[in-house]
C-alpha cells in the first residue's frame, strides 16, 4: 500500500512499455503515486504490479486509446478535475516513417492526433488544476528528429517540432509561476517504438542507440537541473544555447513594414 508521504499523482501516458514504463518506476521511487495510461490494459497492469511491488507506491491503470476522441475526453476529464495530480508525462506517441507520397493518409491522421492533438488536450486539461493550485510539472516528449529532419520523417518530424514550439510558448506563459514545463529530446532509444514504424532500430549503429533506462534517468536529471530543454545525448549544452541564440537574434527582423532588400528590385 502507498504511504501518506506522497508527491501527489504522476500521470504517465504510453506507460505500458519503453520510456513510459521507466518513467513510472523512477517517479514512484521519487514518492509519486501513479496513474498509468496506454491502450493495452494487460501490459499496463503488469507495469503497475511491478512498480508497486518494487516501490510500495500505488499505481492505477487507465486503458485508453488517446487517438480516439471519446476515450481521450475521459482522460481529459480526470486530469482536469483530480486535485491530486501534480505531474504529467506526455510520453505516448507513434510514428510512420517512409515517403509521403506512399503513405496511408489515415495512418498519418492517427499519428498527428496522437502526437499533437492528444498532447495538446491533455496538457490543457492538467493546466486547469495546476493553475488553480499554482504548482505542477509537465514533461513533454519531443524527439531529436524535430531538428534532424529526414526525407522519410516529414509528418513525424513535423509533429515533434510542434511539441517544441508548443512547450516553449507555455514556458513563457508560466515563467513566473510554480508550474514547471520541460521538453525532452530523445534520439534513438531501444524500445518497441520502432516496431512497424518502417525503420528497425537494428539499422542504426549501436553507438547511436540509448537504453530506455539511461534516457529517462538523463531526462529526470535535466528536470532536476531546471532545464527547459533536455537534449539527452548532446555533449555540450552550449551548442543548444548557440542554436537558440541564433533563433532569438532573428526575431526582431521577422516582421517589418517592408520586405528584405533581396526581394525588392
Amino acid at each position: 500500500m502507498s504511504d501518506t508521504n506522497t508527491q501527489g499523482i504522476a500521470v504517465v501516458t504510453g506507460a505500458s512499455a519503453g520510456m513510459g514504463a521507466v518513467y513510472a518506476d523512477r517517479l514512484a521511487r521519487r514518492g509519486y503515486d501513479l496513474l498509468l495510461i496506454a491502450r493495452d490494459k494487460s501490459r499496463l497492469e503488469a507495469v503497475a504490479a511491478k512498480v508497486t511491488a518494487g516501490t510500495g507506491r500505488s499505481a492505477e491503470v487507465l486503458a485508453a486509446d488517446l487517438a480516439d476522441p471519446a476515450q481521450l475526453a475521459k482522460v481529459e476529464e480526470r486530469l482536469r478535475t483530480d486535485e491530486s495530480i501534480s505531474l504529467l508525462v506526455n510520453n505516448a506517441g507513434g510514428t510512420v516513417f517512409g515517403p509521403l507520397a506512399q503513405a496511408d493518409p489515415s495512418e498519418l491522421e492517427d499519428l498527428i492526433t496522437l502526437n499533437v492533438t492528444s498532447l495538446t488536450r491533455l496538457t490543457t486539461a492538467v493546466l486547469a488544476g495546476f493553475t488553480r493550485r499554482g504548482t505542477g510539472t509537465i514533461i513533454n516528449l519531443s524527439s531529436a528528429l524535430a531538428f534532424n529532419v529526414l526525407p522519410v520523417s516529414a509528418v513525424y518530424s513535423g509533429t515533434k517540432s510542434y511539441v517544441v514550439a508548443f512547450t516553449q510558448a507555455l514556458q513563457q506563459e508560466f515563467a513566473e509561476t510554480g508550474i514547471r514545463i520541460q521538453t525532452v529530446f530523445p534520439g534513438a532509444v531501444r524500445t518497441d517504438f520502432w516496431t512497424g514504424s518502417g525503420i528497425e532500430v537494428s539499422a542504426f549503429p549501436q553507438e547511436w542507440v540509448m537504453s530506455a533506462d539511461d534516457a529517462v534517468d538523463a531526462a529526470l536529471a535535466g528536470l532536476d537541473a531546471g532545464e527547459p530543454m533536455t537534449l539527452l545525448s548532446l555533449p555540450d549544452i552550449a551548442d543548444w544555447d548557440k542554436f537558440d541564440a541564433a533563433r532569438q537574434a532573428m526575431i526582431p527582423n521577422l516582421s517589418r513594414s517592408v520586405p528584405a532588400d533581396r526581394y525588392r528590385n
